[in-house]
C-alpha cells in the first residue's frame, strides 16, 4: 500500500472512533452534477473523505458513459453552451478526477494527486467544467499544468483559475518583489479572462457607477486591468520602463473602464493611475 493511501487509511480509522462521526453521505438524486458539485464544496470544506466519497460515487455510476463521450470526440466539442453541455458525463468525470488531484494534492499526497490528474489527461481529455461566471474551462488542461508544478518543484498555483485568485497572488508577488511569479499569475489571468474583458470594455461609454455589485458585475474587466497595472509596476520597480510602459498603455488603450477594490470600501481607476505614471516616464 502506497504511504499516501495507508495515512489516509489510518486518518480515517482514527476519525471514525470520535462520538457521533458517520460516514454515511448524502449523494441526493445521484446526478453527476449533484456529486461533482458535493464534490467542490467538500474541497472547500478541506473534506479530502468527503471529496473521495463523492468524486468516486461519480467515477462508478459514470465513467465508462464518459468513456464513450470521450472516445466521439477529436477535440473539444464547440458550439453553444447546451452543445458542450450535452457531454454532461465527460464533464463531470473528468472535473471529479481534477477535484480529487486538488484534494490529494492539499493534502500533501504528491503521487495519489499525479495519478488522478493524470487520468484526467489520459482518458478525458476533452472534458469540460461549467464556471459560473458564464464560460467553460478545461480540467485536463489545468490538470497537466498542475503535473508540470508538481515535477519541476515549482510553487506556482493558479488555485481554483479564477481571475480575483490570479490577481491577488499577482499583488502578493509584486510586494514580495517575485517578478518571474507576477508575470506568471498576470499572464494567466490575460490568457484566460482578456477576450471577455475586452467584451466587457466595448460594451461600456463610461465608467460603471451605480452600486458596488454592479461595479463588481464587470470582474474580467476589473481584474485584467488591475493585472496590467500589476504588471506595469513591477517592470517598473525592476528597472525595465520600456517594458512598463506597454503594460500600462494596453491598460489605458485597451482596458480604460476597469476599477480595482481597495481593501478600505473604495474603487479606484488603474487605467487613471497607468496614464499618471506614462505622464510621469515622459509618454
Amino acid at each position: 500500500m502506497k504511504r499516501g493511501l495507508f495515512v489516509l487509511t489510518l486518518i480515517i480509522a482514527a476519525v471514525s472512533l470520535l462520538p457521533g462521526k458517520t460516514w454515511a453521505y448524502n449523494y441526493g438524486d445521484y446526478r453527476s452534477a449533484t456529486m461533482t458539485t458535493k464534490a467542490w464544496k467538500a474541497l472547500d470544506e478541506g473534506d479530502i473523505e468527503a471529496v473521495l466519497a463523492y468524486t468516486n460515487k461519480c467515477l462508478e455510476l459514470y465513467s465508462d458513459q464518459a468513456k464513450k463521450m470521450q472516445e466521439s470526440l477529436t477535440d473539444y466539442p464547440a458550439g453553444s453552451n447546451q452543445d458542450v453541455f450535452g457531454y454532461w458525463a465527460l464533464n463531470d468525470v473528468a472535473t471529479s478526477l481534477y477535484i480529487q488531484g486538488e484534494a490529494y494534492r492539499k493534502a500533501d499526497m504528491i503521487e495519489e494527486a499525479k495519478e488522478a490528474y493524470q487520468r484526467v489527461v489520459d482518458e478525458f481529455k476533452f472534458g469540460q467544467c461549467w464556471d459560473v461566471k458564464g464560460w467553460f474551462w478545461k480540467p485536463a488542461e489545468a490538470a497537466q499544468q498542475k503535473l508540470d508544478m508538481l515535477e519541476s518543484g515549482s510553487k506556482i498555483d493558479f488555485g481554483d483559475y479564477t481571475s480575483a485568485y490570479l490577481t491577488t497572488q499577482a499583488w502578493k508577488a509584486l510586494q514580495d518583489n517575485d517578478l518571474d511569479a507576477m508575470l506568471v499569475y498576470t499572464d494567466k489571468c490575460l490568457e484566460l479572462y482578456g477576450k471577455k474583458a475586452q467584451e466587457m470594455q466595448d460594451s461600456l461609454t463610461e465608467y460603471p457607477w451605480e452600486s458596488p455589485e454592479k461595479i463588481f458585475s464587470f470582474w474580467a474587466l476589473n481584474d485584467v486591468g488591475t493585472c496590467l497595472f500589476i504588471k506595469g509596476e513591477a517592470y517598473q520597480e525592476a528597472g525595465n520602463g520600456d517594458e512598463a510602459k506597454k503594460a500600462y498603455k494596453k491598460l489605458v488603450d485597451e482596458f480604460f473602464y476597469a476599477q480595482c477594490w481597495d481593501s478600505q470600501g473604495w474603487f479606484w481607476k488603474p487605467a487613471e493611475a497607468a496614464q499618471q505614471k506614462l505622464d510621469e516616464m515622459g509618454e
